[in-house]
């Protein structure tokens, strides 16, 4: 019967992707096991570190080949993992940055038997009109064009609508792709390499539940209403009104707000808004989100606001209005505190407090070792501190990039891992730092949030005694921290994790060392090459494949021997 044959058939499309997907894991695995394990041990660590950027960047460049072409959650992994700077390093984060949800539009009858199967109706009852073209395709779902009819549209005070179809089958895509990636993560969990540094399971069910959340249309509606009532009396702040008589869990239909895109600097002039006070009702909304509403938009991308012009195009009472809410960040009490400390931290120009707010938050583990870190953050505060992009921009290069390098290492060698929340908090401000820097190139984010920080803080009673005498009680906390730091390095030498250098015997040592390697590498060398030369009459593809490994403990002999 033809169901049987395209059930069928969808299960084998579903198997061939679930395979291409495991088959890029484990050759990705492999090759770091190679190179990050393997050639270490062989004393040709010099090598992996050599090959490492070039390597990682091939790598990322080929997972963004894949999931352009697989699509599906493949594109929100991309883009999940571009936004994972506290775990990634650049050369993978950056590749990872131009990956746009941007796929071929799904057929208008798949599209339509979609949508009439979830409203119950066909597409001509349920609207008056309905555009077959999409105005924007997403991996997950597209966007069309419609009218109401007269009688909701009466009801509801508006006829032009946007209605968002989920594309046909993307539950079953996203179930294949979680169970491929979930069985990834258990392999990196059991890699001592990547467990230290990361819980890569933890990170795979993070990213499952905003996945899964992005494909109910139903949430994403509720979040669009609360976020309006959050600002129900802001007149700078808008949000779409939602159809709820043409609305169901794969379809979303929206008032069209459609208007001046945010990053449009031209049409912004033409219609008489100023882009600077653009730039600071931008930022002065997004902590208004963080601070006081404690629920804010994930994505705010310049394709995802739109400034929108008072009455009769007026460049006075113009409005900021967003759209797509399937993702948002909610701050909780704990993580709204620990944010206070941050922020205060962070306009005091404070190393210290800084690094103690991040240990509240969460984020670093207990393991982690804060003093390189606490004098990263000192240097950087008294280097770059309150300086905004043009200024920025009159500084050597130069400096700026060894700073960023020598700053980035540091970061990447701690155990630390972003709480999800935390993680699109990150995330958002940096998305609106970079549309207000569009928009004014003076614009300055700390003159921003030290007013703000501080108004929220004032508001707070307590926080606010805090705040006032925060640097009296760092003074007498450092004091009292003291006997308790002296302990810590006691007990730190006790366990050698204290490094005393004594370079005539580290020399010695690592001659030792190097001899050892040799010797070893030379007694593998001699067992592959016997056991390939012995396998050859029998096997005669398993004798090559020993006789060339061979090679690789015979080039450490040879480059170690060269290097005495």
């Amino acid at each position: 019967m033809p169901p049987a044959r395209g059930t069928d058939t969808a299960s084998l499309d579903g198997r061939a992707r679930y395979r291409r997907i495991m088959r890029f894991a484990a050759a990705a695995l492999a090759q770091t096991w190679w190179f990050e394990l393997v050639l270490p041990r062989f004393g040709l660590r010099w090598l992996a570190d050599r090959s490492r950027a070039k390597r990682v960047q091939r790598l990322a460049r080929r997972f963004h080949a894949l999931a352009a072409d697989l699509g599906g959650l493949m594109i929100k992994v991309g883009q999940f993992l571009s936004s994972r700077l506290d775990i990634l390093p650049p050369e993978i984060t950056r590749e990872l940055e131009g990956l746009q949800d941007e796929v071929a539009p799904e057929s208008f009858e798949n599209i339509r038997r979609q949508a009439e199967a979830e409203l119950g109706m066909p597409l001509e009852q349920a609207y008056a009109a309905f555009e077959p073209v999409p105005i924007a395709a997403a991996s997950l779902g597209q966007a069309h064009s419609a009218r109401l009819s007269p009688a909701i549209a009466a009801d509801v005070g508006f006829e032009d609508v946007v209605v968002k179809v989920q594309r046909p089958g993307i539950e079953q895509i996203v179930a294949i792709d979680l169970s491929a990636l979930r069985r990834v993560a258990r392999w990196l969990s059991r890699v001592k390499l990547v467990s230290t540094r990361a819980d890569a399971p933890a990170l795979v069910e993070e990213f499952a539940a905003t996945s899964l959340e992005e494909i109910d249309y139903l949430h994403e509606a509720a979040n669009a209403e609360r976020f309006a009532e959050d600002f129900a009396n802001d007149s700078r702040i808008a949000a779409p009104v939602i159809v709820w008589d043409r609305t169901a869990l794969r379809v979303l239909t929206l008032s069209d707000v459609t208007a001046i895109k945010i990053s449009d600097i031209e049409g912004l002039t033409t219609a008489g808004i100023d882009p600077a006070a653009v730039a600071q009702e931008l930022a002065r909304s997004t902590f208004q989100q963080i601070f006081v509403a404690g629920f804010f938009h994930a994505d705010p991308h310049p394709g995802n606001i739109f400034v929108t012009p008072g009455p009769s195009g007026s460049g006075e009472n113009w409005r900021l209005t967003y759209v797509d809410f399937g993702m948002m960040g909610e701050i909780s009490d704990s993580l709204r505190s620990g944010l206070r400390d941050f922020i205060l931290a962070a306009v005091g120009r404070n190393g210290r407090a800084l690094v103690t707010s991040l240990e509240r938050l969460g984020v670093l583990l207990k393991s982690a070792d804060t003093e390189e870190l606490e004098r990263a953050m000192t240097a950087l505060f008294d280097r770059f501190g309150g300086m905004g992009v043009a200024e920025l921009q009159t500084i050597d290069p130069r400096e700026l990039q060894e700073f960023a390098k020598g700053f980035g290492e540091t970061i990447r060698t701690l155990p630390f891992q972003l709480p999800e929340n935390f993680l699109l908090l990150v995330r958002t401000i940096s998305l609106i730092s970079g549309v207000t820097s569009a928009l004014n190139k003076d614009f300055n984010m700390w003159d921003s949030v030290d007013p703000f920080a501080r108004s929220v803080l004032s508001s707070n009673g307590g926080a606010t005694l805090r705040g006032l005498g925060q640097q009296a009680v760092s003074y007498a906390s450092t004091l009292a921290r003291l006997p308790g730091r002296m302990d810590e390095l006691a007990t730190r030498i006790d366990r050698g994790e204290v490094a005393v250098r004594t370079p005539d015997v580290d020399r010695r040592l690592r001659s030792l060392e190097r001899s050892v390697g040799r010797f070893t590498s030379a007694l593998v060398f001699a067992a592959l090459l016997l056991s390939g030369v012995l396998m050859r009459p029998t096997d005669e593809v398993l004798g090559w494949v020993l006789m060339a490994s061979s090679a690789v403990p015979l080039l450490h002999v040879i480059v170690t021997w060269r290097r005495r």
